[in-house]
């Protein structure tokens, strides 16, 4: 029998440690050109945070820096004043000072948030925007139907119990989340399933308003109930047809919307 011929492992080359070095620093250049580029707000420090924020905010609110200086300024005004008549003047302008700091960035969340609703205000798939902005003990699941005119249900989990949103043609979304009231309570074991319009209409819960209503609900459900909710749903979810609409507020421009029924034919 012919001897087979032996394979020579080749060791890989360890790098020199001048290259090593290179090249961790040029990979470290690149993370940080990629993170000074992103838009992500995972990927931006805590001041870029706040610039971005209030430079998305401004678009809205024109109003902005004019309340923001009167909320940082207020505090150290009155700090003065006291100052002068009780004296500690140092003191209580530092602590003025840092007070309306406070107070600026309060206003800038507030306000950030309210630009954020106007922003997306009347776009099919909005609600998934109030939905972001619940506590974490909510879990929210957009677009879980849809019908072919753009009419859609949202759906949220948490200590208020089971929660239905619509978005779309009051009458159109009333059927729909009819449907989808059958469905999850066959899943949901005797769990109240709520249902809400969202819209400008008597009746209906504002896009501004629909994140406080939700978190005003009674708390019906533990922990461990809206785990086991959660689990029954993922079941519910596995035997859906794939929705024809892609998730999130849909653009309004027409070269948007052009590409976003590509993406619908696409599905």
């Amino acid at each position: 029998m012919a001897d087979q011929p032996r394979t020579k492992a080749v060791a890989a080359t360890p790098l020199d440690p001048k290259q090593a070095k290179q090249q961790a620093r040029l990979a470290k250049r690149a993370e940080k050109a990629r993170r000074k580029a992103s838009t992500d707000p995972a990927d931006m420090g805590r001041l870029r945070q706040i610039r971005r924020a209030y430079e998305l905010t401004h678009e809205y609110d024109k109003p902005l820096p004019w309340l923001l200086l009167a909320a940082l300024l207020a505090p150290v005004v009155v700090a003065v004043v006291i100052g002068l008549l009780w004296d500690h003047l140092v003191y209580l302008v530092l602590m003025g000072l840092l007070l309306g700091v406070l107070l600026a960035m309060l206003m800038l969340v507030r306000r950030a948030k309210a630009a954020t609703y106007q922003r997306y205000a009347g776009q099919a798939g909005s609600a998934e925007v109030a939905l972001q902005m619940l506590p974490k003990q909510w879990v929210s699941t957009p677009v879980i139907a849809a019908n072919r005119s753009r009419d859609v249900v949202h759906r949220t989990l948490g200590p208020g119990g089971l929660v239905l949103i619509g978005e779309g043609e009051p009458g159109r979304v009333r059927q729909l989340l009819a449907g989808e009231v059958r469905k999850h309570e066959r899943v949901a074991y005797g769990v109240t399933v709520h249902t809400v319009v969202m819209g400008d209409k008597e009746g209906q819960v504002p896009l501004g308003r629909l994140a406080d209503h939700i978190r005003k609900l009674p708390k019906t459900l533990q922990a461990n109930q809206v785990t086991d909710v959660k689990a029954r749903l993922r079941a519910l979810d596995a035997v859906r047809p794939p929705v024809p609409v892609p998730k999130g507020p849909m653009p309004t421009s027409a070269r948007q919307a052009k590409g976003a029924r590509q993406a619908m034919r696409g599905r």
